[in-house]
């Protein structure tokens, strides 16, 4: 479009903006003519997905503000009275960041404008607990405010449905047709009250709920420093450790209270680089027997734990891969006599079916996202390498950082009743099943275009060999396959290794997932085969980028 036109369309948007905030930015703009801002401001819309809306927030079309929730709640509530919910419950969470209770009272007002019924979660709590509110409350949607691990410009807006899962296709471009029919915000009625504000009820529900989590009777002894990367997870963990008997755990206390700047990272992300440093400072004083993480709205939980003997300075402390805590806590399941079926992610380590074959269990595998995962026919246990896990679908259906850290921790609790750790059960899963070693290739762009150049480069000429192993089987996921719908990615398989390609889904970042396996003999072996695998993964990075051109 030309600047006459740009400047005309952010005039336009300016006239229905009910933000004194974003209007005085948006007003700057136009004032200054920064075509060069409007123009990234003004290019497109958000795309409304299975993952909802995420992004950064500010003024215009292409930023995350009040005028695009609005849009969006009102697309979500026409969609929900075209499915003949017409005056059904809608429960709305939201996390500590920059505006997330201004989008969650925004969404309020727009659903009992709509003639729906709408109930907001009392004050900023963990996104489990609004996905456990869904199903409790017998809503037929809900809505959580977050943007996760999510720099701190960011913003997000995740939509469940009845059964308590994120959505899936159809319901994502169904709802993305109603919300591109809302022509003006002044066709959206928005009362300025006539929602219930939920007291705590049911966070009490889901703490209760948290005790199915645990075998009655097990050892609570495991100490724990942690930390809520500046999030919302703290009263919530420590309110549940309480009920189930653990010591309190040493909070981090730089990191402890809610902050939607997240003073202390780069990124708000237990796997980024630096963010759990100062865990590792505070488990250097107290000495734990594990590190718990929640990333900011609780959903991930991370772990770390000693490797290695105490010297001058204290243990060395590593973080556990998602891979390791989901094999894990797969393995103590297992040892618990749970039935139903295990599910993972394509992009997570296949040791999880092989926990699942010994142990006589149905195995699947999904599509990347708990939105897939959750809807698992008879789910007992979840988990995707980034992570996420979920070990109570009957009461959350999605990935629940406060039960997986409740678990992990009766699990480091029962092995140091016995004198060993989580890392002595690792060795013993590499030896009954093979060393199961993955890493990540992740790059962040600030040109998409980068990602789609590097995606079409591994189409136009795959790669016939990585690290010296022949590629077995190339697959291009947007085929689907027999049990998988189609997805934008690339799956290729080896000798004794396997890669998938795909674009993130929430963030400028190309991921390329690795898994390479090495058969142990005995526990005498293991040293060598984590030598090969390491130098394997390496390789096979290597080939990979210079492949894709990243």
């Amino acid at each position: 479009m030309d600047d006459s036109e740009l400047i005309a369309r952010a005039q336009a948007w300016l006239a229905e903006d009910p933000d004194p905030e974003t209007r005085e930015e948006l007003a700057k703009l136009i004032d200054a003519t920064d075509t060069e801002e409007l123009s990234a401001r003004f290019s497109g819309t958000l795309q409304f997905g299975t993952a909802g809306l995420r992004g950064e927030l500010g003024a215009g079309p292409m930023r995350m503000n009040r005028t695009v929730v609005i849009r969006a709640a009102a697309g979500l509530a026409a969609y929900l009275k075209a499915e003949g919910q017409t005056d059904g419950l809608v429960v709305i969470g939201y996390d500590a960041r920059h505006k997330s209770a201004d989008f969650a009272r925004d969404t309020a007002a727009v659903m009992t404008g709509a003639g729906l019924r709408a109930a907001v979660l009392p004050r900023p709590l963990p996104t489990p607990v609004l996905a456990f509110a869904i199903r409790h409350l017998g809503a037929v949607a809900g809505v959580e405010v977050t943007a996760s691990h999510n720099p701190p410009r960011d913003n997000g807006y995740k939509v469940y449905l009845g059964d308590g899962s994120q959505i899936v296709p159809p319901a994502d471009a169904e709802i993305a047709a109603q919300i591109d029919a809302v022509a003006t915000l002044h066709d959206v009625p928005r009362p300025e009250s006539g929602w219930e504000t939920l007291a705590d009820d049911v966070l009490n529900a889901y703490l209760a709920r948290t005790d199915a989590v645990l075998s009655p009777g097990s050892p609570r002894t495991a100490r724990t420093v942690y930390t809520a990367m500046h999030g919302v997870g703290k009263d919530t963990l420590l309110a549940a450790f309480e009920r189930a008997g653990f010591p309190a755990p040493v909070l981090v206390a730089e990191q402890a209270e809610p902050d939607p700047d997240f003073p202390t990272v780069a990124f708000p992300n237990p796997e980024e680089p630096g963010a759990m440093d100062l865990s590792f400072a505070k488990a250097h004083e107290a000495d734990p027997d594990l590190i718990i993480a929640n990333d900011p709205d609780a959903d991930r939980c991370a772990a770390a734990v000693k490797d290695g003997p105490d010297g001058p300075g204290g243990a060395d402390w590593r973080m556990l891969r998602g891979d390791e805590v989901g094999a894990l806590l797969a393995a103590h399941l297992v040892r618990r006599g749970a039935r139903g079926t295990f599910a993972e992610s394509i992009v997570s380590s296949s040791l999880l079916g092989r926990i699942a074959e010994k142990a006589g269990l149905p195995y699947e595998e999904t599509l990347t996202g708990f939105k897939w995962i959750a809807r698992v026919e008879g789910l007992r246990y979840g988990y995707e390498e980034a992570l996420g896990y979920c070990v109570d679908p009957e009461g959350v259906r999605d990935k629940d950082g406060i039960t997986a850290a409740l678990l992990l921790t009766e699990l480091a609790s029962e092995l140091k009743e016995e004198g060993r750790t989580l890392l002595d059960l690792l060795d013993d899963l590499a030896v009954e099943h093979g060393l199961h070693a993955t890493d990540q290739l992740s790059v962040r762009v600030e040109d998409l275009s980068l990602i789609a150049d590097a995606m079409r480069r591994l189409r136009e000429q795959p790669p016939t060999a990585l690290a010296g192993l022949p590629v077995a089987k190339a697959e291009d996921l947007t085929q689907g396959t027999d049990t998988l719908p189609p997805t934008d990615g690339l799956r290729y398989t080896l000798d004794g290794a396997r890669v998938i390609v795909r674009p993130s889904g929430t963030e400028p970042k190309l991921k390329c997932y690795l898994e390479v396996v090495v058969p142990v003999a005995a526990k005498a072996g293991l040293p060598a085969a984590r030598t090969e695998a390491t130098d394997l993964l390496a390789a096979v990075k290597r080939d990979l980028a210079a492949a894709a051109g990243i």
